[in-house]
């Protein structure tokens, strides 16, 4: 099939790049001549494990384009896949301004029949917008607009696309129907199912199991606050809880609260868009407070270890990603707990294996970035531990000790047990557990 992504941030690339590892012909277009430049010459310009085999091994075997002309893209294509970002507005709702330019822009120059596809994370009713932007300047028996809510963690978002547990595809013609499922048979050969509904079911899905997901780490953020103050143990809580079948292991690990580029956005627009039909959605109103809150834990321990004056500290920081496996910095707890301890009079040495670029843009003169985790910790008078990088989890515990002004770890994702960390003489304060 012939194939057009409009956008190429993590959904547009990966989606497609995965596209054409499966034989399509896909061409990607954006409108940042400098990225579709550094794309043609064999350039990723996002870190997303796996992505850089399947981008150069399709680019070569001529099944991946980029181009900045939108006419040029989408002219072959049986489908084009809008992946445009929808950031929140200042009252939290998704802006859609991106996502409907270019409907309207597809409606010009649009002479055959194509499958219009939302991809991106949109609110519940968007698909009749960008149906209504189409048919300003277009029949409507060239295209049929399908939501098709992307599923991809960063990280392990290529693995999730080519193995994904279900595919959601919303639309109520079967003309697009049939296209969708040619489209991902390819992807479900295990038996996963293609889940088939309404357009506004499909995007309410979206929103409603990332708002559930980030409702449950930070249900497990408030149970760890209160084990902290009932001598508990989280960890011991959290196995107890993954073991009930109705529950599961997944999503339950305390730390300093998410990130990212969809659970914040994602809640906050969900939230909002009840507030627009006269619905207060009390859980995630609350789930947005503690998570904010829960960014600031970190910070106010290190600045309570030093008797309320970190002035003329200087603090390591490990992690600045959102998670591991990124270079995201979207919404990253890292970012306020340097703000915090920065506005205390702080200094910051910062270390992460893929972010630091991203996060010097914003500190670039405010904090030393290191370009090894033993190099950020030297003279530091405290660590603190962010993201949990698999590189953090076995340190040589001797050197840290040596290069340490004093022995004291802050750990924002309870990476190291906690027993070991006291036999060894260290200061080990974790979220949740004694």
């Amino acid at each position: 099939m012939k194939i057009a992504v409009v956008g190429t941030g993590y959904v547009g690339l990966v989606s497609g790049t995965c596209f054409a590892e499966t034989g399509n012909q896909v061409t990607c277009v954006d409108i940042d001549t400098a990225k579709v430049e550094k794309m043609k010459n064999g350039e990723v310009p996002i870190y997303e494990p796996g992505l850089e085999v399947l981008f150069e091994r399709n680019t070569k075997q001529g099944r991946l384009h980029f181009t900045t002309d939108l006419k040029e893209g989408i002219k072959d294509a049986e489908v084009i896949f809008l992946a445009l970002p929808t950031p929140p507005g200042a009252d939290g709702s998704a802006d859609l301004s991106f996502v409907l330019k270019v409907a309207a822009d597809l409606s010009k120059i649009i002479t055959s029949y194509k499958v219009i596809v939302d991809k991106s994370t949109v609110p519940v009713g968007t698909a009749e917008k960008v149906h209504a932007a189409l048919v300003e300047n277009l029949d409507e028996s060239l295209f049929d607009v399908v939501s098709n809510p992307e599923f991809l963690r960063e990280g392990v978002a290529v693995d999730d696309f080519m193995k994904p547990d279900r595919v959601v595809i919303g639309t109520s013609s079967e003309r697009a129907e049939e296209v969708m499922m040619r489209l991902y048979e390819p992807f479900v050969r295990q038996g996963n199912p293609i889940i088939m509904m309404d357009e506004r079911s499909a995007e309410m899905t979206k929103y409603a199991a990332n708002s559930y997901l980030a409702a449950r780490i930070t249900f497990m953020n408030e149970i760890a606050n209160l084990c902290d103050r009932l001598g508990a143990n989280v960890d011991m809580v959290r196995k107890g809880m993954g073991s009930d079948s109705r529950i599961g292991k997944r999503f339950l690990f305390p730390g300093v609260g998410y990130g990212g580029s969809c659970f914040p956005k994602d809640v906050q627009a969900l939230a909002k868009t009840a507030a627009e039909f006269d619905y207060e959605f009390r859980i995630l109103n609350s789930v947005m407070a503690v998570n904010e809150d829960q960014k600031k834990i970190l910070s106010q321990r290190i600045i309570n270890y030093f008797g309320g004056d970190v002035k003329g500290k200087t603090i390591a920081i490990w992690g600045l990603a959102f998670k591991p496996n990124t270079d995201d910095i979207r919404e990253a707890p890292a970012l306020t707990i340097i703000d915090d301890l920065l506005a205390a009079g702080a200094h910051i040495k910062a270390f992460d294996p893929e972010a630091v670029e991203n996060v010097e843009r914003i500190y670039k003169d405010k904090i030393s970035f290191c370009d090894t985790q033993y190099e950020a910790i030297y003279q530091a008078d405290a660590l603190a531990i962010v993201t949990e990088w698999q590189v953090f989890r076995t340190p040589d515990f001797d050197k840290v000790k040596e290069f340490l002004v004093n022995p004291a770890i802050f750990d924002g994702r309870n990476v190291y047990d906690t027993d070991r960390m006291r036999k060894m003489g260290f200061y080990y304060e974790s979220i949740g557990r004694p």
